[in-house]
């Protein structure tokens, strides 16, 4: 019977070296596991300190939160009495969370569909060369550079009755549509709404001009040649180039619409936003958590903002940014 071992023996008896021509195999394999090795250490040691900050900073918390949502607690000692999900149950039948919850839908589908074509037109006409542009493109982001509270306190001196605006509608002969812009809660929803698209649309702006620096002029010309018009080039050469941008905007707006506190919370009347009539599910929570001491109750509504934030989130990229995923991934893979 002939044996498969690679070693031979010498004529001492003794076993010999593999044959030469297996040694720089076997030398591969090692340098190839040792490479595999190495890659893992850098991974894992790139990783862990990102992965400890986010478990200590928002998944340890976010367990608090659920936590102390189950109890009636008012912050002092640790909560003793449980209450299961009385405190969501409650949420849920409280007229004025059902307020916020659709001032938060107001925000987010007036955001769309008022900040998505005033920044897609003004970026599409910034786009173009003309003497000053840059000056106009500085203008547009200013307002989102600006820190929240100045923004709120600077339209909350500007809407207050008697204000700028108030005093330019009655120089101008239109002083029948002075309103009390922040106290009348028919309105309010909608001066903020006016509020956050002027302090938001700088951002759709600069976020849309970087999709178009994409955008190869090759085809823009070639259009050109064929004898569309600029509108036509717009319409089906730049718009359909330009779509994961405004995706990617989309999704961004939806979630901080979803969670917008600062803004309102600076403009807005506290007896007005107590009514629910200017109200969204961050300030009502801090306002029924914080300033009303139901700890364990504005836990309850933390967890509902994450929760409708996150499966909006979930849906969002399930039904409109799969494309572009897949297309990223795709990529990556060629």
């Amino acid at each position: 019977m002939t044996s498969t071992n690679p070693t031979t023996l010498d004529p001492a008896g003794g076993a010999s070296a593999p044959p030469a021509g297996l040694r720089p195999v076997r030398r591969a394999s090692r340098d190839r596991a040792a490479e595999t090795r190495r890659k893992w250490y850098e991974i894992i040691g790139l990783t862990t300190p990102a992965i400890v900050v986010y478990v200590t900073f928002v998944l340890v918390p976010m367990g608090f939160a659920v936590y102390y949502s189950l109890f009636r607690w008012r912050g002092v000692g640790p909560p003793t009495e449980y209450i299961g999900f009385d405190n969501y149950v409650m949420a849920f039948q409280d007229p004025i969370f059902l307020d916020a919850l659709r001032n938060n839908a107001i925000i987010v589908f007036g955001s769309l569909l008022v900040q998505g074509p005033i920044a897609l037109g003004v970026a599409l006409l910034l786009n173009r060369h003309f003497r000053g542009r840059t000056v106009f493109r500085l203008l547009a982001f200013v307002p989102y550079v600006l820190a929240e509270v100045t923004v709120g306190i600077m339209w909350k001196l500007i809407l207050t009755p008697g204000g700028s605006l108030d005093a330019l509608l009655q120089s101008i002969g239109m002083g029948g549509l002075v309103q009390a812009w922040l106290a009348d809660l028919d309105i309010v929803i909608w001066t903020l709404l006016f509020v956050l698209t002027w302090k938001y649309v700088g951002f759709a702006i600069i976020l849309l001009l970087a999709g178009l620096s994409n955008v190869p002029q090759e085809l823009n010309e070639a259009a050109a040649i064929d004898g569309a018009s600029w509108w036509q080039i717009q319409r089906h050469v730049t718009l359909p180039l330009l779509g994961p941008t405004i995706r990617i905007w989309m999704f961004l707006s939806m979630i901080g619409s979803l969670q917008v506190f600062d803004v309102i919370w600076v403009t807005s009347v506290p007896a007005v936003r107590s009514l629910g009539a200017s109200a969204t599910m961050a300030t009502y929570m801090v306002d029924n958590g914080f300033f009303a001491r139901l700890w364990g109750y504005g836990n309850a509504v933390a967890v509902i903002l994450f929760v409708i934030s996150f499966v909006a989130a979930l849906l969002f990229q399930r039904f409109l940014l799969r494309r572009d995923i897949q297309g990223a991934m795709t990529g990556r893979a060629n």
